[in-house]
């Protein structure tokens, strides 16, 4: 006896045309506010590097002038090299000591492991401006702590806010801020390493040290790397922390101390809006190469 075979029948060709737009309609509001407030103001920077506004003659064409400025400006290459080796030095320390406290709470062996970990992320919970008014008042050596220990003991310890370490100061901060957002990854990456591995590592006689060498370090390359490349981005984006101790420390924190912040200073004090974008933009597309280099570079070691 012959099976009836069930026969579907065709789509409409509406019905198949709103089935290919209704994708489109989950990701339009987010491709919308996107354009809007990420790649509308790139455009608008580009635009404006490529201009100049002046008093007598109002705003002409100049094409990459503002761009061989830069690129010609000692501030701007002292505002560079001041991050450069903020990143160079802060950065490690700060991963370093997130990953070991990440291993530490990751051991099961440090008592009280809950408390200690919301204790490591609570600074990042304070707000950066906060943050860095508290430090402020901490470092201050007449009204602040530095200062009261000065009165209590009779001696005179270094200014943290003198020219000479007002770069390690900002860099205490940004580390008490960040430690406990990186331990988070770090710990998050943890979790995911199967027990499986440390079974198998401790039956062949492995140590602690040979279990985070041999396994847990390879097994959260990936998330280093991408705690280095924010890292790096916000090394390079460093501005709340010196813009509000400048008022603190005027001699020591200048208008160009940091790329953003004397971008910022181009704009608002000395109304140079196409000179300010063209630092900007610079500044944009280094650090764009430099977290694209360490991601390549991460991605073929974790290959």
């Amino acid at each position: 006896m012959a099976q009836a075979v069930a026969v579907t029948p065709p789509v409409a060709p509406r019905r198949r045309q709103a089935r290919r737009w209704s994708g489109w309609g989950f990701v339009g509001p987010f491709m919308a506010v996107f354009a809007l407030v990420f790649l509308a103001p790139i455009i608008y920077s580009i635009w404006l590097s490529v201009f100049r506004t002046q008093l007598v003659g109002g705003t002409t064409f100049v094409g990459l002038e503002n761009y061989q400025r830069a690129l010609q400006d000692d501030q701007f290459w002292s505002a560079l090299g001041r991050v450069s080796a903020f990143l160079v030095v802060q950065v490690p320390i700060m991963l370093g000591i997130a990953l070991l406290v990440a291993l530490a709470i990751d051991s099961g062996r440090l008592y009280g492991r809950d408390f200690f970990r919301i204790s490591i992320f609570l600074p990042y919970a304070v707000p950066a401006v906060v943050a860095t008014l508290m430090w402020g008042f901490m470092y201050g050596t007449r009204f602040g702590l530095v200062g009261n220990i000065n009165d209590a003991l009779g001696v005179s310890l270094p200014n943290p806010l003198s020219p000479d370490l007002v770069l390690a100061a900002i860099g205490n901060i940004v580390t008490w801020e960040f430690v406990g957002y990186n331990m988070l990854i770090f710990y998050a990456a943890l979790r995911t390493v199967p027990t499986s591995l440390y079974e198998a590592a401790e039956i062949d006689g492995a140590g602690q040290w040979q279990v985070i060498r041999a396994i847990k370090i390879p097994a959260i390359r990936g998330a280093l790397v991408i705690a280095t490349i924010f890292s790096i981005i916000g090394s390079f984006q460093l501005f709340n922390e010196p813009s509000i101790l400048q008022a603190l420390a005027p001699n020591a924190i200048t208008t160009y101390f940091t790329p953003n912040l004397y971008a910022y200073s181009l704009s608002f004090s000395g109304q140079q809006y196409n000179y300010s974008a063209t630092v900007a933009i610079i500044m944009g597309l280094l650090t764009m190469a430099i977290a694209y280099v360490v991601q390549l570079r991460g991605m073929r070691k974790e290959a």
